[in-house]
């Protein structure tokens, strides 16, 4: 299965998200005012991240739960309650209380639907939800006919290789994924390769750069091609790209932020460390030295030139603590890498925004909520349909 765009993102009745279908395209922006609605959506497509890795049951844990996660809204939203002629109120439920998460690529698509958990008895676990439905299928739209697996409840059905539907699960725990409990080589090979696919998935949120940043300590080295999250392996991941990677743009992306200047590794007693050569110092800066801003930038600019560059990369905020300057270098640094990865950009900076706009062809979303929800007004309307339990 090699690596295709994602086309379509869809989530439903995650915190003020009740219902949302967004094309995607190789760049897209998302922005927006504070409260509209923007660390909902970067934290879904996280949690969707997770149900690959098996922690999707526990991230909503740490969220609070699926009580606390839920849309809080009534199930339907009149167009007299946007009006204000009427009172935003509840009514008699019709549906099943869900969370929905989903997306389709080019070549295959997948959903999970979570519910509210059956009571089993006197056990502490019965805040924990419940996996109630999965699907992967092929093609971008869902229907009977291009079902490759399912999951409803406990039992999972695989599509063999004669066309038939086969029951190779009756008991997987509702607290368990097919994606980590069915995907193997064979009739789920498909189901294997997306739950890989979805495990490079790269986030990126909020890098530390406070004193005692693991970004700032000398670190021991190895070829890294993938600057870890919370920057830990700094160091080796810039002399990777310093060996085997983009080194010329790197030192393109630096040379444009600060001028005449350039980084370069020095490794003592098997411990790597990042340093600053700029103009008219006579000593380079060790990373303990260089300011919030400045090693943020270095950050991004390390986990963009990654010489494994992801399928998909998602950066939240990433303006954060940068001067102004520093946003229009950045903006050109994410364009280049959107040539290799689909990047996803949460940002609130109408500076940052604007420049990825001067930079390249991008999709942008201005959030905005209303009555509580957010919406994205004027997106393409693209068919959507989620399986059902």
């Amino acid at each position: 299965m090699q690596n295709s765009k994602i086309l379509t993102l869809a989530i439903s009745g995650y915190r003020s998200i009740r219902d949302l279908v967004l094309p995607l395209d190789q760049l897209t922006v998302i922005t927006g005012a504070n409260g509209s609605g923007k660390s909902s959506l970067y934290r879904a497509i996280r949690l969707l991240a997770d149900v690959a890795q098996g922690r999707a049951i526990s991230g909503l844990a740490h969220e609070g739960g699926l009580q606390s996660t839920l849309w809080a809204g009534p199930e339907k939203v009149s167009r007299a309650m946007r009006a204000g002629d009427v009172p935003v109120q509840g009514s008699v439920r019709r549906d099943t209380i869900a969370l929905k998460l989903g997306f389709a690529s080019e070549d295959y698509g997948y959903a999970i639907d979570l519910g509210l958990p059956v009571s089993s008895g006197a056990s502490l676990f019965n805040l924990d939800p419940e996996i109630k439905t999965e699907v992967l299928w092929v093609g971008e739209y869902l229907k009977r006919s291009n079902e490759l697996a399912r999951r409803s409840g406990g039992g999972v059905q695989l599509l063999d290789e004669s066309g038939r539907r086969r029951m190779v699960m009756h008991d997987i725990a509702s607290y368990d994924s097919m994606m980590t409990h069915v995907a193997e080589p064979g009739d789920a090979a498909e189901l294997l390769a997306l739950r890989e696919r979805m495990r490079g998935w790269r986030f990126y949120d909020q890098f530390r750069t406070d004193k005692d940043a693991p970004a700032r300590q000398p670190q021991i080295g190895t070829r890294t091609p993938v600057l870890d999250a919370n920057g830990a392996n700094f160091a080796a991941a810039v002399q990777t790209i310093r060996e085997i990677g983009d080194i010329s743009g790197l030192h393109t992306a630096i040379d444009e932020a600060f001028t005449k200047s350039q980084i370069e590794v020095v490794a003592r007693d098997g411990l790597f460390e990042v340093v600053m050569r700029q103009h008219g110092l006579l000593r380079p800066l060790r990373t303990a030295e260089l300011s919030d801003g400045t090693l943020r930038y270095l950050l991004l600019v390390t986990a963009l030139l990654s010489p494994r560059p992801p399928s998909l990369l998602v950066l939240n905020e990433p303006e954060n603590s940068l001067h102004p300057n520093l946003l229009a270098p950045l903006a050109r640094l994410i364009a280049k890498a959107a040539q290799t990865s689909q990047i996803l950009v949460v940002s609130h900076a109408a500076s940052l925004v604007e420049a990825l706009e001067e930079s390249t062809q991008c999709l942008r979303y201005d959030l905005v909520k209303e009555l509580g929800e957010t919406r994205v007004d004027g997106a393409e309307q693209v068919p959507w349909k989620w399986p059902k339990r």
